[in-house]
This record gives C-alpha cells, sequence and structure tokens, in this order.
C-alpha cells in the first residue's frame, strides 16, 4: 500500500509514520510542501492520503478542501480543533475521515481503515447513481422514440416499443441505441 502523508510539520508526520510502523508492504511519502501539492501527489500515485494540518486557519483548510476535491483516493485528515462549517466543508471535499484532536500513533490504523472503507462505500454510492441515472436517461430515450413511431406511424405505445425491440434484435444492439437513433434521426428531420 501507497500512503502518502501530506504535513509542514515534520514531528507530527513522525506520529502519522509511527503509527503506520505496523504496517506491512506499504512505502511510505511525506510530504510537507504545500506548493505543488495535487501534482507531487499525482507522481506519489498513493493509495491514500493523511493529511495532518494541526491548527489550519481557515484559508488554509479551504486550500487542503480544494486538494481533496480533485483526489479520488480517500482521504483521512487530522486537525487539532474545527467546527460544524469545516465539518460540513469537508464532507463535500470529499475526505473520508475527519478526526479532530486525535492524533496518535494507536489510532492511526483504525482511522486508515474507516477512511478506505468510507471512500469504498462512497464510490459504490456514486457508481450506483450513476447507474441509475443512465438507467433513467436511457428510459426517458427510449419513451421519446416510443412517441415519435406513435405519432410518425400511428402505433399503439406497446408496438412502438416492440418495433423498437425488433429492430434491436435484428441488429444486436440494445434498445436504448435504437431509440437514440431514432430521436437523433427525428431531431435531424426537423422534428422537436
Amino acid at each position: 500500500m501507497r500512503i502518502a502523508i501530506v504535513d509542514e510539520s515534520a514531528t507530527r508526520a513522525a506520529v502519522i509514520r509511527e503509527g503506520l510502523a505496523a504496517f506491512e508492504d506499504c512505502e511510505i511519502f511525506v510530504l510537507t510542501e504545500r506548493k505543488g501539492l495535487v501534482a507531487r501527489i499525482g507522481e506519489v500515485a498513493p493509495d491514500i492520503v493523511l493529511i495532518d494540518l494541526g491548527n489550519p486557519s481557515r484559508d488554509v483548510l479551504e486550500e487542503y478542501f480544494a486538494v481533496s476535491r480533485v483526489l479520488d483516493r480517500p482521504i483521512a485528515m487530522f486537525v487539532d480543533q474545527s467546527d460544524e462549517e469545516a465539518i460540513a466543508a469537508s464532507i463535500d471535499a470529499g475526505v473520508s475521515s475527519y478526526v479532530v484532536d486525535g492524533l496518535a500513533p494507536h489510532r492511526i490504523r483504525p482511522i486508515l481503515d474507516l477512511a478506505v472503507r468510507r471512500f469504498n462505500a462512497f464510490a459504490r454510492l456514486q457508481a450506483d447513481l450513476s447507474e441509475a441515472k443512465g438507467k433513467l436517461a436511457e428510459r426517458e430515450t427510449i419513451d421519446k422514440a416510443k412517441r415519435i413511431l406513435m405519432d410518425s406511424r400511428r402505433l399503439s405505445e406497446p408496438q412502438a416499443y416492440a418495433e423498437l425491440r425488433k429492430t434491436a434484435m435484428d441488429q444486436g444492439r440494445r434498445i436504448a441505441e435504437i431509440a437514440e437513433a431514432v430521436v437523433t434521426a427525428h431531431r435531424l428531420m426537423g422534428g422537436a
């Protein structure tokens, strides 16, 4: 496992490193510069990112939230103090685990495990949502194609659907693809 530790303080980074000592087959990268952080994290290509901010200002916190928004990885963020607004912003930014006043070597492993599990659960939810949106869009396209066939060829809804299905089977394509072709052709022919 490749782990990136983002911390401007070598002393605090050492606490996280100590907490990761029990991990076998683990490569640890400590990044101490904020400048060009996203690019450097991209070069390291970690499996998880641990960010320790100590007691950050609002601007620094926002800067790290911006970084976490572009990373598609589990992120655990450690801060000494927080408020409801910062917690809400961390969730919006995709931080998997936001730990307030909890930086201790013995807590690193469970926090890391939690961050990975929450990230994976969220990724599954995102995939399910994307799939559901895709199916809904396909259903809308099929309904639009049925309406076009019903209006242009004076078919009933079951007949229009049967026509789409038969064409899809004859061409070895999905009904949604045939429906999209019908809608596109209708639009090209001046239909609404």
